[in-house]
């Protein structure tokens, strides 16, 4: 399964480098209408011609894609309820048809694409939309997009960001234990034993490398060595390359890489790492704390994954159980337990009174408060001292009329000030409220869905992110404009909804 830039070679580049698409996504999610041989021999000897135009050929070679529900007119006048459930059947795909060369990597069971530009199943997301389905009442929806990733752990060997070929080098944040429970809450334990063995394959894909590490050596993929001998993990990508989707940015980048001292490879790692992140770009991950080409994500090992398989280990554990493996069952309490102790003393900062990443080449805390700092309180990992002075800096700090902003540093990424995210906003109110700390956590809850309403209402639309710090109808930053659609902000507004 190649990527289109691997397929299509030059003029992969020429397009992407053209401007013919103003997104760069639009041409790898093109479909080609031949076999790419053919495509690139009719390149080679028409693109001399005086009149050959790029477009056409295009137009002549691939099939564009269309955005996710394009043509679908919301009713303003219903709730935001009624909208999104109405919504979910033009966000749903049913079972792939396999299309040569196309992108898309086929999935055997129906579901939920995010909206917008994104016409694809993503990882992260997809945690997040199956807590509205769960609502919905769509429990057949969530078995057929938990066993689409099963599928994928079973072919690929691990969840890739997307099922997209230009994916298939990186995960995103590990929710399929999070979403396993899901079905097991609502069908029983027996379910943690029927999705065992994809459970353990993805903790061997987070854990690869591992046994080879040393002092001298302490990283390697995904896994990191402390200086205490501990192991902890990061975010990574095989590739040093720009990515297919995101081509033409990620070159011009490199004068401003160049002109800090970085090898525009180097960088293109360190991007492609914090893409497996899911936050793409953020603050959090610049080496001076503004600027997108002193990106060093895969320095960093952050609070927010290491909480993730935690609960990986702790499903595992109790997966292994349900199996009657007590062995097994015994070795991944003691691996949560470890991971839990060694979190606590890596990830707290006194000083602050909140939860940071850790640099591990600098063996120090990176400066940013963000609302990765949560995560302890979601998994219930804080001490109850700690969850006080989380909750406060939570409270003082990140709060605003809209909800919960991501960052405090405003750099125009989308993943920092002023915008809000509907997962983040998620983990902070189910965090808070594991605390005790109802008040607070109803507060950001209420003002949350009080601007989704707003803005549905002012614009028939459910966003990708909002700006939480002045309420207006849209916001920005980052690399593409803001999408509607949108499937986790749908999930996590009817989960909250059915706590009011």
């Amino acid at each position: 399964m190649l990527s289109p830039d691997l397929l299509f070679g030059d003029l992969f580049r020429d397009v992407q480098l053209s401007g013919l698409f103003a997104d760069s996504k639009t041409f790898v999610d093109c479909t080609p209408n031949q076999d790419p041989g053919v495509i690139l021999a009719a390149y080679a000897a028409e693109r001399t011609q005086p009149k050959f135009d790029l477009g056409t050929f295009v137009d002549v070679h691939f099939n564009r894609p269309l955005a996710v529900a394009s043509g679908y007119v919301s009713d303003t006048s219903v709730s935001t309820s009624t909208h999104i459930n109405t919504l979910w059947k033009h966000l749903t795909r049913a079972a792939d048809a396999a299309v040569p060369n196309s992108s898309r990597v086929a999935l055997p069971h129906a579901y939920v694409v995010p909206g917008g530009r994104f016409r694809e199943i993503f990882y992260w997301d997809s945690y997040f939309t199956m807590l509205g389905l769960r609502k919905s009442g769509k429990t057949d929806l969530i078995r057929s997009m938990l066993d689409n990733f099963a599928y994928l752990i079973d072919t690929v060997g691990f969840i890739p960001n997307g099922n997209r070929t230009y994916f298939l080098s990186r995960s995103q944040p590990p929710f399929f234990a999070l979403m396993v429970n899901i079905l097991a809450d609502i069908d029983g334990p027996a379910v943690l034993a029927t999705y065992l063995p994809q459970l353990q394959k993805e903790y061997d894909f987070w854990m690869e490398g591992a046994d080879t590490l040393t002092a001298e050596q302490p990283a390697q993929k995904r896994v990191v060595r402390l200086p205490d001998g501990q192991l902890m993990n990061r975010y990574w990508d095989d590739l040093a390359t720009p990515r297919p989707e995101a081509y033409r940015q990620e070159l011009a980048l490199t004068p401003a890489a160049e002109q800090h001292g970085i090898e525009p490879t180097v960088m293109y790692k360190h991007i492609r790492a914090a893409c497996e992140s899911g936050w793409d770009f953020s603050s959090r991950w610049f080496a001076d704390a503004h600027t997108l080409a002193t990106i060093h994500a895969t320095d960093i090992v952050p609070v927010d994954l290491n909480c993730l398989l935690y609960t990986l280990e702790k499903t595992l554990q109790a997966a292994y159980a349900q199996a009657k493996d007590q062995a097994r069952s015994d070795e991944f309490a003691r691996l949560a337990e470890q991971r839990k102790i060694t979190m606590l003393a890596t990830f707290w900062n006194e000083e602050t009174g909140f939860f940071h990443d850790y640099d591990f080449h600098a063996t120090a805390y990176t400066p940013a408060l963000t609302l990765a700092g949560a995560f302890p309180l979601f998994m219930t990992i804080a001490t109850p001292e700690q969850a006080t002075r989380v909750h406060d800096c939570l409270k003082a700090e990140f709060l605003q009329a809209g909800g919960w902003v991501t960052t405090l540093q405003q750099t125009g990424q989308q993943w920092d000030w002023p915008n809000g995210w509907a997962p983040l906003q998620w983990i902070v109110y189910k965090g808070l409220m594991q605390y005790g700390y109802t008040a607070t956590a109803c507060q950001g809850r209420d003002q949350w869905l009080n601007h989704n309403d707003k803005v549905f209402k002012a614009t028939g639309k459910m966003m990708e992110k909002y700006n939480v710090v002045d309420a207006a109808l849209t916001t920005g930053g980052g690399e593409y404009p803001n999408q509607d659609g949108f499937g986790w902000t749908n999930g996590v507004y009817l989960a909250m909804m059915a706590d009011v």
